[in-house]
């Protein structure tokens, strides 16, 4: 099978719209705005409470306008503008309720610090008719897009199992204002992986799940290491397992999502969560059983990774859906709140723990 039979990029709009940033921290540097490049989207304008950050991004990324305000940003944004908002979960409501009705947004994830939040900005969306979806753009990887063209074609036949590992040293101090947060880990990181559970094989009937700190960590209170169980009955079995605080070198690091099928498996290392930011290459691996001969192995070629190519999916699917190219809004805040209530469901597990072993 070749690279260029498989699909592994977004579809884009026929006509992109222009895009008014609200918030321009690190993610807009690392991802969203090199994305937009790859894709030739262009920014109007941008604005951030920090205008020394504002400007630096200004000049590095040729933003044509930078606001003054928050209410001057939206005021002068162009008519048809999207507005990508990249701010902290505790913000998004109040941003929205400025919004313009009937207006498209893409919100970065998370859909709010906890499922009361996220059920807020789903109303907030709904009340002033918002176009809107949450930046899940694990969706759009390029080696994810294979790997569901692969599926959807029946290559690997039923899907049986689907596993993510993720064992790596995670350098939490970039993200700072993490620290002081009751909910880390799985809000902020796992959910990626929860989300694109949800894609493949919807929402689960139940979860069971532990989250925990660790002691070389002591400071960073919501977590760095989780396990989650997706309950969808005798199949698929779905597993998360995270530890961000494997300090033992790079030998031993692992970050993979696993296919299992009837037909055939994919495995695939996404190679930013090790050696962050920096990462490694992906690597897309995949076998096809057959009747006829032994099943090998094989790897695939693709183009791209998570970062910064999977931050063009979530945008030119907002901007198709906005302009009548498609009826599929995949990361809507309609579906999104499930997604919300999955990461809910698992804190909730954490939190009361196991069941007790019976008296002897």
């Amino acid at each position: 099978m070749r690279a260029s039979d498989i699909r592994q990029s977004a579809i884009l709009p026929a006509s992109p719209l222009p895009i008014v940033s609200i918030g321009l921290g690190g993610i807009v540097h690392d991802a969203h705005y090199p994305a937009y490049k790859i894709a030739g989207f262009a920014v109007a304008g941008g604005f951030d409470i920090d205008s020394e950050r504002a400007t630096m991004m200004a000049a590095k990324f040729d933003i044509p306008q930078l606001y003054r305000s928050l209410p001057e940003a939206i005021e002068e944004a162009p008519a048809e503008a999207v507005f990508d908002i990249a701010v902290p979960g505790s913000a998004i409501a109040d941003i929205l309720r400025e919004i313009p009705r009937g207006r498209a947004v893409l919100i970065q994830k998370p859909m709010g610090e906890d499922f009361a939040a996220a059920r807020e900005i789903l109303n907030i969306c709904r009340e002033r008719e918002l176009v809107a979806a949450i930046n899940f753009q694990l969706r759009f990887a390029p080696f994810i897009i294979a790997a569901r063209d692969m599926i959807e074609r029946g290559l690997l036949g039923d899907l049986y199992d689907m596993e993510f590992r993720v064992q790596c040293n995670t350098p939490w101090h970039l993200w700072g204002f993490l620290f002081p947060l009751p909910r880390v880990e799985i809000l902020y990181h796992s959910i990626h992986y929860i989300d694109l559970v949800r894609s493949f094989c919807g929402t689960p009937k139940s979860v069971y799940a532990k989250t925990l700190s660790h002691p070389i960590a002591p400071d960073l209170r919501g977590g760095t290491r989780s396990m989650v169980i997706m309950d969808y009955g005798e199949n698929p079995r779905v597993n998360v397992m995270t530890n961000h605080s494997h300090a033992y070198g790079a030998d031993k690091q692992q970050s993979y999502v696993k296919f299992e099928g009837s037909k055939g498996a994919i495995q695939i290392r996404a190679g930013l969560n090790m050696n962050y930011p920096n990462g490694v290459p992906d690597r897309f691996e995949y076998i096809l059983l057959k009747e006829d001969d032994a099943a090998n192995w094989q790897t695939l070629d693709i183009s791209g990774s998570w970062f910064p190519e999977a931050f063009i999916g979530t945008m030119a699917s907002l901007m198709r859906y906005s302009n009548g190219e498609t009826e599929s809004l995949p990361t809507s805040v309609e579906d999104a709140i499930l997604t919300m209530a999955t990461v809910e469901a698992a804190y909730l597990s954490s939190e009361r723990g196991g069941t007790p072993l019976p008296a002897v």
